[in-house]
């Protein structure tokens, strides 16, 4: 058996489950140590981006969203999938900003990237930092956005709700928090266009195919 930390996890073979209009839902049968194979199931995602839209008042924009698996309605960031060919990640966010929240921003800085459940998706989320945010002419695309509830937020009340269990979407409270990080001079953030190492890519190519 090789050292811990050294083994080469290759897959040794795979089949499609379902491939739908969002995600995709594949089992890898995976080499281990020991010379064993094991199944892993794994959900394809197109990946995402969220914004953290911070004003000059030091609010933060949230929105009211229903979420059919949880059954119940969410205050998370403004957020969607990175879904347009060829789409930049950044040109994502502004689109999203705009759509959901009818607003834009002058400046962009990177936050953070959320795998949200690394253990079976490959889903992961690149949140960004808006500033200068400005009102813009909302697109309302369908009935879903039509319910959406648009609320500013004190950052530091939207921390506690994220410290309080109010907030539970992974991006979201991970985004509030690098947020609050960033504004407050403890650390920077990186520029909008930072390498984005993890961003998924396998559902995308399905697409394009």
């Amino acid at each position: 058996m090789s050292e811990p930390g050294t083994h080469e996890f290759t897959v040794v073979s795979t089949q499609d489950i379902h491939i739908g209009r969002v995600v995709g839902l594949r089992v890898d049968e995976v080499a281990m140590p020991g010379g064993t194979t094991a199944r892993r199931e794994v959900t394809e995602h197109l990946g995402a981006v969220g914004v953290a839209a911070v004003d000059a008042e030091g609010a933060i924009t949230l929105i009211h969203q229903y979420r059919h698996p949880l059954g119940r309605r969410l205050w998370e960031l403004p957020a969607g999938l990175v879904d347009h060919p060829g789409e930049d990640p950044v040109a994502a966010a502004q689109r999203e900003l705009v759509e959901e929240a009818g607003l834009a921003a002058a400046r962009w800085d990177t936050l953070v990237d959320v795998a949200t459940s690394p253990g079976f998706t490959d889903e992961v989320v690149r949140v960004y930092l808006a500033r200068e945010v400005s009102e813009v002419d909302r697109e309302v695309l369908g009935e879903e956005e039509a319910d959406l509830v648009i609320r500013r937020f004190p950052l530091a009340e939207a921390v506690e709700m994220a410290l309080a269990g109010e907030l539970v979407n992974g991006a979201t409270v991970s985004g509030v928090l690098a947020a609050h990080a960033v504004l407050s001079g403890a650390v920077q953030a990186r520029p909008a266009d930072a390498p984005w190492r993890d961003r998924p890519s396998a559902f995308a190519a399905r697409i394009r195919d």
